[in-house]
């Protein structure tokens, strides 16, 4: 068996090839050596990211691999679970990509978010035979990643699933546990996403989207698969997906602090600090609709009666990331991800400075915020949740790009501002 296998071909190449498949098992296999993983580069592929600075420069062991964005991080899905995107047209040609180094960058990257629930979505329109890499690096890959990387993965999607990368999964059903197995999802068209995540905040590549019409067109009409929500204007009550001022001005009080925000941290803060893994867990997504829809109806949201500290802090961060603008806002995106120039000395007055230029709803917010987080540090014996723990949860939800999905580049100097700001609160929030 060739590694033809992950090519994709027309149906009716698909087919005649198909018809000659014989599916033995992985151990029938007759692996050829992976050139590109035997011949590691001399450079320390162990190094760190270089999270202070917002792009990584030229001589970095990874910035050949980083250039092409096949790797991407974007936000939190429907559960409250990171998502990690890996967009296979954005490989290169396979004289021109080091393989070893992307399953490290990919471990690098996946590293971050481990400890914490996080679901993977493969886009795997454009691999073909040029791009490809080979079985024995699958294989390898595969087992590269052991249980510390398994264990919080909760889901897989593959979208646009070739017949052929169906019956790879099966060639490699030997290596696959049948846990795992389970966690596997095929996603036929792009509107299907929409029940894990809003493809809102994914950057999916523009040939993908051009497939994923070309697909939706030779279906017939009745058989369509439905068409993703349009954007409708907010509702009299609504609360997720709103303005921070606009929130303020339909505050009963004006409070400056959103009233989710304030029911999510009072409870959290009564019964949450001691939780292990705070914030780290995902909700039932039923659960989690069901919360918005009442806040969104003008109903009031008791999290006491529910009794579950993990919803709480799942509908917090998605409040955080559903606002139409960062808490941070777009027009500090360039301060903060430059913060690092800023000499040690000066950084914590640079810090207050960008946040005292925040708008006063936001800057109200992000105090309350940050202010709670600080209590949740102070308990990290118990739940584990540090400052640089929490950073990596909350960076995200705090400061995006205009274009909502995030590079690795990028996350990196978020990540540090949001750790350097609950270590110097007590300076910054004077």
């Amino acid at each position: 068996m060739s590694s033809e296998l992950l090519v994709d071909y027309g149906e009716d190449a698909a087919t005649a090839q198909l018809g000659q498949l014989k599916l033995s098992t992985i151990e029938d296999q007759q692996w050829p050596a992976d050139e590109s993983h035997l011949s590691k580069s001399e450079t320390d592929l162990s190094q760190p990211f270089d999270a202070s600075s917002p792009h990584l420069p030229w001589d970095h062991p990874f910035y050949d691999i980083a250039r092409h964005q096949i790797i991407e991080v974007a936000g939190d899905d429907n559960f409250g679970r990171k998502v990690i995107v890996f967009n296979a047209c954005r490989m290169p040609p396979q004289h021109q990509l080091d393989h070893h180094k992307l399953l490290m960058y990919l471990k690098g990257t996946l590293d971050q978010y481990v400890e914490s629930d996080y679901t993977l979505i493969y886009f795997h329109h454009g691999l073909t035979s040029e791009n490809k890499p080979s079985l024995s690096w699958l294989r390898d890959a595969y087992r590269e990643f052991d249980r510390k990387y398994k264990k919080n993965i909760k889901a897989l999607y593959i979208v646009h699933p070739t017949m052929f990368i169906k019956t790879l999964l099966i060639l490699f059903k030997p290596l696959i546990s049948f846990k795992f197995g389970r966690k596997i999802n095929y996603v036929s068209y792009l509107s299907e996403l929409e029940n894990v995540v809003k493809c809102d905040q994914l950057i999916i590549p523009a040939r993908v989207r051009e497939y994923d019409n070309k697909l939706r067109a030779s279906v017939k009409p009745t058989a369509q698969p439905a068409a993703s929500p349009l954007h409708s204007p907010p509702l009299p009550n609504q609360v997720f997906g709103v303005p921070l001022q606009l929130l303020r001005q339909t505050s009963p009080d004006g409070d400056c602090v959103p009233v989710v925000m304030r029911d999510t941290i009072s409870f959290l803060s009564d019964q949450g600090l001691e939780i292990e893994g705070i914030f780290r867990r995902s909700a039932n997504v039923t659960l989690v609709k069901e919360v918005q829809l009442k806040y969104n109806s003008g109903e009031s949201v008791n999290f006491r009666e529910m009794e579950d500290v993990h919803l709480a802090a799942v509908i917090l961060k998605t409040f955080l990331r559903e606002l139409p603008e960062p808490l941070l806002t777009y027009q500090l995106y360039n301060d903060i991800i430059n913060i690092s120039s800023v000499s040690a000395d000066n950084q914590v007055a640079a810090m207050k400075a960008i946040v005292e230029s925040l708008p006063e709803e936001n800057y109200a917010s992000l105090r309350y915020l940050i202010a709670f987080l600080a209590q949740v540090a102070a308990s990290s014996e118990v739940n584990k949740m540090t400052n640089s723990n929490l950073a990596v949860v909350f960076g995200p939800n705090l400061l995006w790009g205009r274009d909502n999905a995030m590079s690795l580049s990028a996350i990196g100097p978020i990540n540090n501002f949001t750790r350097n700001l609950l270590d110097q609160q007590h300076l910054v929030f004077l």
